[in-house]
């Protein structure tokens, strides 16, 4: 994941003992959704406690999961879980977080790799526009079931675009016809 920020380091968000967060590039106190938001757009932000300065950005983190979690959106298999804890005081505990972060790299690449290759099938042929189109509306149908996503709003010209894809396909459908008589 590529981290992004606006100036020179990460965003410093600071924690109140009231548990209040104040993200200090805005000027405004924000919710745990904020810093999950930010999160999955690349943002790169530090979470300090405001009294003591410690740096409580993996409790955060961690309690962004729990409440992903609890919200119904499970990700992590029990089974998971329990190997997790269990490799706790394990002589192996070190290497954990390198190995989850390097797999959790791999698989983030590989996503992108298959993108990028089932983009790269449809070019140069009469079914890229629709490929492409297709991409669009899973991507949009991936989004539409994370929590607190909003529905996706026509875009201008999209019945357009379906009458046009309609039309189209009446004309492959016809081609196809003819090529097998």
């Amino acid at each position: 994941m590529t981290k992004k920020a606006t100036g020179d380091g990460p965003v410093i968000i600071k924690k109140y003992a009231n548990r209040r967060l104040y993200n200090t590039e805005s000027s405004s106190y924000i919710t745990l959704d904020h810093l999950a938001a930010m999160t999955r757009e690349g943002r790169d932000f530090k979470v300090l406690d405001a009294k003591t300065d410690e740096d409580i950005t993996h409790n955060v983190l961690t309690q962004i999961i729990m409440e992903e979690e609890q919200r119904g959106q499970t990700m992590l298999p029990v089974n998971f879980l329990r190997q997790l804890i269990a490799m706790y005081g394990d002589s192996m505990q070190a290497m954990v977080p390198g190995y989850l972060e390097a797999s959790m790299d791999s698989f983030r690449r590989n996503q992108e790799q298959f993108k990028s290759a089932v983009e790269g099938a449809f070019a140069n042929s009469p079914f890229a526009e629709i490929a492409k189109r297709n991409m669009q509306m899973f991507e949009a149908a991936t989004q539409a079931f994370k929590p607190g996503a909003k529905p996706a709003e026509p875009a201008a010209g999209q019945g357009e675009d379906v009458a046009s894809l309609k039309a189209e396909l009446a004309r492959l459908q016809e081609k196809i016809e003819k090529l097998g008589h």
